[in-house]
């Protein structure tokens, strides 16, 4: 697995299936996050089992999420039809339904490659090849800010994605670094000597 975090994120031209259940043959991926955040978040297979819970999470923070400014992609190895059947497939018999934000394919594993995240088996509960539980969040530049990546059976919250695009946004306008378990609202922290010996004097017994 590659770090990406500081590093340009890998652009990737593919077939989709868009938020409003078009199907397209070229999705790329810098023209539909240009001038915005984005978050790219990797899952291992359509028709799963913690897959579809996290997509559905996330489909229920794609609101907040576009307020920020921020476009949602999903993506994982299984062709734009397989999405598109899987979007097609009731919440109550495994389906995701119309969730609203792009899924796009990765059948030739390229994009899963790109990012660093293709499973290679071994100890992992992972089958070789299929895409790792990993999410990117990228700001308007293009830059990767953040990366994360979980075990096959353990699921992701989707409020930290929030969290880690209030608080980059929050730095970037600020100019104030986020302390741990800063979320919006809370004070942050003037990267100076004084500066951290005031936030923990008035918010080390908060941490």
């Amino acid at each position: 697995m590659s770090i990406l975090v500081g590093k340009k994120a890998p652009d990737f031209d593919t077939q989709a299936v868009l938020g409003d259940g078009s199907i397209v043959g070229s999705f790329k991926l810098s023209e539909a996050i240009k001038g915005k955040y984005a978050v790219v978040f990797f899952y291992p297979l359509d028709f799963t089992f913690v897959c579809p819970s996290e997509l559905i999470a996330m489909d229920h923070r794609v609101s907040k999420l576009k307020e920020l400014g921020c476009e949602v992609v999903g993506l994982s190895i299984d062709s734009h039809f397989t999405h598109n059947a899987w979007r097609n497939t009731p919440v109550n018999e495994g389906g995701i339904g119309a969730v609203s934000y792009t899924l796009a394919a990765d059948m030739d594993h390229s994009i899963a490659k790109a990012y660093g995240i293709e499973a290679e088996g071994g100890d992992s509960y992972y089958p070789a090849g299929v895409a790792m539980r990993a999410t990117f969040v990228i700001d308007q530049k293009g830059i990767v800010r953040h990366q994360v990546v979980n075990d096959e059976p353990l699921g992701r919250n989707m409020d930290e994605v929030v969290r880690i695009v209030e608080a980059l946004q929050f730095f970037e306008e600020n100019g104030q670094v986020c302390p741990a378990g800063w979320n919006k609202g809370d004070a942050g922290m003037v990267n100076t000597p004084d500066g951290v010996a005031k936030y923990l004097a008035e918010n080390s017994d908060k941490l």
